[in-house]
């Protein structure tokens, strides 16, 4: 490919789908190639080849939807750069992500199973998710000598060590996490609503270097930037669907935790529904600020020198 490239005139540019996904390993040989690589939304593209004068989906179309976009586009879309030690924190913090959806599984299963063994099992035992609740699980026991229930309550002590296997796997992984946030990213908890824990998250996320320009490219990688949906003279702004949802996700925890604790932004939301917009539409606003906020701080994070990804690991 590189040899392809090399035969056309003038500067390249290359653009590619998944670029922090399944497209990472071709985007990380391009940059080290001393390629210009930017990540292409798979939304946008899409958007065009259903636009295009032979609407379809194939390779052919797919390449030609990415080039059209990085040719229209190239200054406003996020630059891929060398990883650095912000890809240690993005594979640990998916880890974790992972570890705590298994646990949200497996304590589905367990509960299943206790009510068939007990229906009001709520009444006799702690909470599922506490360390009473687990520790009550691993020695669990039905009274029944029905081969059935005695082989559920065995599949609930068996379950139940998984449990504890990835609740201490997501807690090992919490832990690493700060460790590795709190030399050059502790400077984002100065906003309300983020620990080391998030800081460590978001750094993963937003990835190395100034992948974003402005703060407007990060509020719309993060889907929320504002969609207008004025009608009759009324200005409103709608949910935006798009964008990247886990940051989307992060970023929502934020706004609620100020929304809770933040004199500032409890003013703010106040003062959004005194002229006349919904509780809804002052959180979105406040979202957009926080972005703002996290951008800054992230500029600053980024002012002292990347530890070489070697070295993190």
């Amino acid at each position: 490919m590189s040899s392809w490239a090399s035969q056309l005139s003038g500067d390249t540019q290359w653009g590619i789908e998944g670029a922090w996904g399944y497209g990472r390993g071709l985007a990380q040989h391009l940059v080290h190639e001393g390629e210009a690589v930017f990540e292409v939304n798979p939304r946008w593209t899409a958007l065009g080849r259903r636009r295009a004068r032979r609407p379809g989906k194939s390779d052919n179309l797919n390449a030609r939807a990415v080039a059209l976009v990085v040719r229209q586009e190239a200054p406003a879309l996020p630059k891929v750069l060398s990883e650095d030690d912000t890809a240690v924190l993005d594979l640990l913090s998916n880890e974790r992500d992972q570890a705590l959806s298994e646990a949200t599984r497996i304590r589905n299963q367990i509960h299943a199973l206790l009510v068939h063994l007990d229906p009001e099992y709520d009444r006799r035992l702690p909470a599922l998710k506490s360390k009473a609740g687990l520790a009550a699980l691993m020695k669990y026991s039905c009274h029944s000598h029905e081969p059935l229930q005695i082989e559920r309550a065995a599949a609930v002590r068996r379950l139940a060590e998984r449990l504890q296997l990835a609740l201490a796997q997501a807690g090992d992984l919490a832990t690493r996490i700060r460790e590795l946030a709190q030399p050059r990213f502790e400077r984002l908890t100065e906003l309300c609503g983020v620990n080391l824990l998030t800081a460590g998250t978001l750094a993963g996320i937003l990835g190395p270097g100034r992948r974003f320009r402005t703060d407007a490219q990060l509020a719309a990688y993060a889907g929320v930037a504002p969609l207008e949906a004025s009608s009759a003279g009324l200005i409103r702004h709608r949910l935006n669907r798009g964008g990247n949802r886990r940051l989307n996700a992060i970023l929502y925890r934020i706004t609620l935790t100020q929304a809770h604790h933040s004199a500032q932004a409890r003013a703010y939301l106040d003062r959004r529904v005194a002229e006349g917009k919904s509780r809804r539409e002052g959180m979105r606003a406040l979202k957009r600020f926080v972005v703002r906020a996290i951008w800054r701080l992230w500029l600053q994070c980024n002012s002292a020198p990347a530890l070489p990804l070697a070295t993190a690991a």
